[in-house]
C-alpha cells in the first residue's frame, strides 16, 4: 500500500504483478534472495484459454503470458530505474519445456530435450539469445546449454564456486555441479 497507485498498476493486479513489486520492494531492503512463484502453467489442455484469454469471452488477454509479461517488464525496468538491476541477477524459467505439438486436448505436455530460461541483470551481457531449437521446438539447434551448464554460470554470477565440494552430515561429498560449463557468452 506505500506504493503509487501507478506504479502498482503498471506491475499488473495479478498476483505474479504485485509479487514482482514485493520482490523489487525485498531487494531494495537488501534482501539477498528473492523467489517469486508464478503457479498454473502446467497447460496440458486449452492453451489459448489459460496462456491468453484467462477466462473464456476475455475481450483483452489476462492469462498467463501477458500477465507475467506485463509483471517481469515492470520488475526489469523498476529494477534498472532503481539503479538495482546490474546487482540483481533476475531469472525466469521453469523446470522443463512443453511437446512441440498439441496434444489431443489443445494443450502441451512434458518435454525436457528443450526449454527456455531468461536472465537480466547480475552482471550479465544481456540482450542477447543463446541457443536455439530445430523448427519444430523439438530439439536443440544450436550451441545446446544443459541445465547443469545453466547452474554453473548462476552460481558464478552470485559468486558461489561452483567446484566447491559440500559434505553430508554422514561426511558423503557433494559436487555443487556436476559437469557444467560456464555459458560464456552470458559473463
Amino acid at each position: 500500500n506505500a506504493e503509487p497507485a501507478n506504479v502498482r498498476a503498471k506491475h499488473g493486479p495479478r498476483m505474479v504483478g504485485q509479487s514482482c513489486l514485493l520482490a523489487r520492494r525485498l531487494v531494495e531492503r537488501g534482501v539477498p534472495f528473492v523467489s517469486v512463484l508464478n503457479t498454473g502453467w502446467d497447460t496440458h489442455d486449452g492453451l489459448v484459454l489459460q496462456l491468453r484469454d484467462g477466462y473464456s469471452g476475455a475481450k483483452v488477454g489476462v492469462g498467463l503470458v501477458p500477465t507475467f509479461d506485463q509483471a517481469f517488464a515492470a520488475l526489469i525496468s523498476d529494477l534498472d530505474e532503481r539503479g538495482l538491476l546490474d546487482e540483481t541477477l533476475v531469472i525466469a524459467m521453469g523446470e522443463f519445456g512443453r511437446t512441440p505439438k498439441l496434444n489431443n486436448r489443445a494443450g502441451r505436455d512434458h518435454w525436457p530435450r528443450v526449454f527456455s530460461a531468461v536472465l537480466a541483470g547480475g552482471g550479465i551481457r544481456g540482450g542477447q539469445v543463446i541457443g536455439s531449437s530445430d523448427r519444430v521446438g523439438e530439439s536443440p539447434a544450436d550451441n545446446p546449454i544443459t541445465p547443469a551448464d545453466l547452474a554453473r554460470t548462476i552460481y558464478t554470477l552470485l559468486g558461489i564456486d561452483p567446484d566447491r565440494e559440500l559434505h553430508t552430515s554422514d561426511g558423503r561429498p557433494v559436487q555443487i555441479n556436476q559437469g557444467g560449463k560456464l555459458i560464456r557468452e552470458l559473463v
